[in-house]
């Protein structure tokens, strides 16, 4: 089966919080998201849903940080709306 590549697009405030990682952080974060979930089929089997408030956002890990995502099937996209560390991410 032939893989769809999903496009990564990054919000506004998003693009700002992976300025404010170090720089191996932010390298680890594109790496991640280029090779793992741009060339998947399924971006939503290396993530879990998240509940409540984020309802319909998607939760990346990548060691101590996290992206939450929008997946949007219509257009192959995975907006990234927030990066950060996991004791900040979620509040």
């Amino acid at each position: 089966m032939a893989l769809t590549p999903w496009r990564i697009e990054w919000d506004d405030s998003a693009r700002r919080d992976l300025r404010r990682l170090g720089r191996p952080e932010q390298e680890q974060i594109i790496a991640y998201l280029r090779e793992r979930i741009a060339t998947t089929d399924d971006p939503r089997r290396f993530g879990k849903p998240l509940r409540a408030d984020l309802a319909g956002l998607w939760r990346y890990r990548i060691s101590d940080y996290r992206l939450i995502c929008r997946i949007e099937d219509h257009r192959l996209v995975v907006l990234v709306v927030t990066v950060g560390h996991r004791r900040d991410v979620y509040g």
